[in-house]
């Protein structure tokens, strides 16, 4: 999962200090939909910052949420289009949305 602020910036450094409570609040109530649809076991949260650092939407800001399970991968495939979830895209876009729903 991406969160992003809504205002376009390239890096966290031009955010407001409430834009940037705005995103840590969203990632927290994003991790809150994954556990109840998911249930991991852990996450990462981090961001790539440049292009340079890996950031595939250089030009917004964006943190990425990826849940974790124990005998996973012990990193994200980026390569020969591997998904960490054999789910629907969709199908899980769904699930979150109904859980926003009966959660906030």
């Amino acid at each position: 999962m991406l969160v992003a602020p809504v205002r376009h910036v390239r890096d966290i450094a031009y955010l407001e200090e409430a834009e940037m409570l705005d995103l840590i609040k969203a990632v927290m109530r994003s991790r809150t939909l994954l556990d109840k649809v998911l249930r991991p076991e852990g996450y990462n949260i981090g961001m790539n910052i440049s292009a340079v650092a890996g950031a595939g939407i250089a030009e917004h800001v964006h943190i990425h949420i990826v849940p974790r399970w124990r005998g996973d991968t012990n990193f994200m495939p980026v390569l020969n289009n591997t998904k960490i979830i054999s789910q629907s895209l969709k199908e899980l876009y769904q699930q979150l949305k109904n859980a926003q729903k009966k959660r906030f």
